[in-house]
């Protein structure tokens, strides 16, 4: 008897405790978004604070059909398939032409030497990490900015150390390559238009490390970086 009693209070015990941590999840949820508008209105930033607001409280532009499909297995195969298509090189002879131009150049390029002034030293890993923009996606391993701004602060002499091994061995890490599409509706309202798969434009996520260390890059070597003229979009007035 005293053996079920104490079975029936440990059964009751953990479905209350199951309950409030339902409960606290759900007011986390809640004090996320309020704590980003909250802090885009006392920084004055307009376009975070309705950013914040429409993925929040605004459904039109959530598109559930795609060219008469629902089933989300298929319309993810369909994606896939769309943008290796769209970003798939359509002139493969200017592009065997222009990797040869590239791989010639870089053997006749001497780079300059590294002194103290562009290092990648860890006050520098650190101002990148605080400049870091919240609330954004994780990667494709669960990283977000999040991640990197609340843990120990020997993660910034870490990284400064693995970035410096990074320009010294002229090597790219594989993680930084590996990134996922998330496809954006083009236009605002997604129920009232039979969407196809050309109504939306590919944004990639790419590995929060990858950026900070893509950061630092432009912080230190931005001055020798230079676009081309047929370039007109995302570029510095």
């Amino acid at each position: 008897m005293q053996d079920r009693r104490m079975l029936a209070y440990i059964r009751q015990s953990s479905r209350l405790m199951y309950h409030k941590r339902l409960r606290e999840g759900q007011h986390m949820e809640t004090g996320s978004y309020i704590n980003a508008l909250h802090e885009a209105l006392l920084l004055k930033n307009g376009n975070r604070f309705w950013k914040c607001w429409r993925s929040k409280f605004e459904s039109v532009n959530k598109c559930c059909e795609v060219e008469h499909c629902v089933d989300p297995h298929v319309i993810t195969e369909n994606f896939a398939s769309h943008f290796s298509r769209v970003f798939t090189c359509n002139n493969p002879r200017r592009m065997t032409e222009l990797h040869d131009e590239y791989n010639r150049l870089r053997d006749q390029y001497y780079w300059l030497p590294l002194n103290d002034d562009i290092n990648f030293d860890t006050e520098l890993v650190s101002r990148v990490i605080l400049e870091l923009e919240r609330g954004k996606a994780t990667d494709i391993v669960g990283l977000s900015a999040e991640n990197l701004l609340f843990c120990h602060s020997v993660l910034s002499v870490v990284l400064s150390k693995y970035f410096q091994l990074i320009l010294l061995s002229s090597y790219v890490p594989a993680g930084f390559k590996c990134s996922y599409m998330v496809p954006i509706p083009k236009i605002k309202d997604c129920n009232t238009k039979s969407m196809s798969y050309d109504d939306f434009r590919g944004i990639a996520i790419s590995p929060i490390l990858s950026k900070v260390f893509e950061y630092c890059f432009l912080e230190r070597f931005g001055s020798f970086l230079s676009s081309s003229c047929n370039q007109f979009g995302f570029k510095k007035e």
